[in-house]
């Protein structure tokens, strides 16, 4: 992975966060909520309820909030219900793509997915389609800048002990994978030994990638991501693509 961009630190390197694009509250709201209705309100007991809430914390959502967006969850708070669901499809160039989402509208959604693809070069795939090709993961990233260069290899060192499976660095960022039911508790280990991170996520890691070298099909591709992303409806978007850094 040395040496090249997936799309989690082609965001960093470019600037493009949910928070620029204003999006940020409402869908990690949503994923606050769709994980206290499958998972129940109790972040103790539901690891998934609380990396949501782990991820308002990183963008300082108020505990009224998250308070709120349980509630929603688990229908003490009466509202609109929301669901989430899982795609699987090409983009342009052949690349894979696995898209969650979590809406109260699944035909809407839909239609602004097919849509989007469409007029990308880009098409949904069944169920299966290329969900082989990827394995879930946990990824805590740190952003260079908040680090003393002088303890990546601390760092490194610290991550392993904790329990992560790989550390990969990039020129914006240096990413840290573990297993998916250890992802808390490295990231609490990394923070108790002084690291600061910067995100932490369950991911659909690609077990092997498809390179984009030319310049103008990086160009199309990562744009083509955006606007997914662009899409209300969509709480991340996987894919399999690597773009060299010098492209980015």
């Amino acid at each position: 992975m040395s040496g090249h961009s997936k799309w989690h630190s082609i965001k960093y390197k470019k600037g493009i966060t949910d928070q620029r694009r204003g999006k940020v509250f409402t869908k990690v709201s949503s994923m606050i909520a769709i994980a206290a209705k499958i998972g129940g309100g109790d972040p103790d007991t539901n690891p998934r309820l609380e990396l949501a809430i782990s991820k308002a914390r990183e963008i300082n959502m108020s505990k009224d909030k998250i308070k709120q967006a349980i509630k929603r969850g688990t229908g003490e708070l009466a509202g609109t219900v929301i669901e989430s669901a899982t795609y699987e499809g090409y983009g342009p160039f052949g690349i894979a793509l696995i898209i969650d989402v979590i809406t109260d509208n699944k035909n809407r959604t839909l239609s602004s997915l097919r849509r989007t693809l469409t007029e990308n070069g880009g098409k949904l795939g069944k169920s299966g389609s290329v969900a082989y090709l990827f394995e879930k993961k946990g990824l805590i990233t740190i952003e260079t800048k908040n680090l003393d260069p002088a303890k990546k290899e601390e760092l490194e060192l610290t991550a392993i002990d904790a329990g992560a499976e790989d550390v990969d660095e990039s020129e914006a960022t240096i990413d840290i994978y573990t297993n998916p039911k250890e992802l808390n508790q490295v990231k609490t280990k990394l923070e108790a030994a002084g690291f600061k991170t910067s995100s932490s996520d369950l991911i659909m890691d690609p077990k092997n990638t498809l390179e984009i070298t030319k310049k103008d099909k990086a160009q199309k591709v990562i744009a083509f991501i955006e606007k997914l992303e662009e899409i209300d409806d969509i709480s991340k978007v996987h894919s399999n693509f690597d773009i060299p850094e010098e492209l980015v």
